[in-house]
């Protein structure tokens, strides 16, 4: 019996629970309190903290208030377009004499205006580039052998035609004629890659590999 004086003793002890039924009615001596506004600083304050999402606002702002300058500034640079790709056209005679044009020549391609020493080292890189390309040949690489080389003669074209016509009168013709030769041996050497020819294709590299060496020494 004594745990149960003991549980007795411990619930007297609590107070009485009220009657929530009949405390509905709002309590006449509880008036409703209002947050003081006295500073009208910290009020400014409070309204104008920064968050994330503000500052990502005003970037946004920023960002489309200066498009227009942007934009401008894009045009005139030379690297980045701002409408449809130009197709080039070649203005010295380094086309084929019968077709008018190049085999090899891709469409849809990009070429940025670097300037003339800009081209120049282009020139060199991609002729340095197509000497390498040899260790594909006979491996059952065709369609790269043939795309790779058609991207990069496609560059040198077309830098070189930006190179003559920067070139002075005595160096135009002996640029032409490098120019010529080259272009000339990269059609044969395209068209036995598509033919899948290994031994046209093993010979006209040998030979084209004679001009890229020359290319790299002048445009060094």
């Amino acid at each position: 019996m004594a745990p149960t004086a003991n549980l007795n003793q411990i619930f007297t002890t609590f107070p009485p629970i009220p009657n929530l039924s009949a405390d509905r009615l709002p309590r006449p001596d509880v008036k409703a309190t209002h947050l003081p506004v006295n500073n009208a600083g910290e009020s400014q304050n409070h309204q104008f903290k920064p968050t994330r999402r503000l500052a990502l606002g005003l970037g946004t702002i920023g960002l489309f208030a200066n498009s227009n300058v942007a934009v401008s500034l894009a045009e005139d640079n030379g690297f980045w377009l701002t409408g449809p790709l130009p197709i080039p056209r070649a203005a010295n005679m380094i086309n084929n004499v019968e077709t008018g044009t190049r085999s090899f020549l891709k469409t849809g391609v990009y070429i940025a205006d670097i300037g003339t020493k800009g081209r120049q080292f282009r020139l060199k890189k991609y002729a340095f580039d197509l000497l390498a390309l040899g260790d594909l040949i006979g491996k059952d690489a065709w369609n790269y052998v043939r795309k790779y080389l058609r991207l990069k003669s496609t560059f040198m074209y077309f830098d070189f035609d930006k190179v003559i016509s920067a070139a002075t009168p005595d160096d135009k013709p002996p640029l032409l004629d490098l120019a010529n030769r080259l272009f000339n041996t990269v059609e044969k050497l395209e068209d036995a890659v598509k033919q899948q020819d290994l031994p046209q294709t093993e010979s006209l590299y040998k030979d084209t590999t004679v001009i890229l060496q020359e290319v790299m020494t002048r445009m060094a």
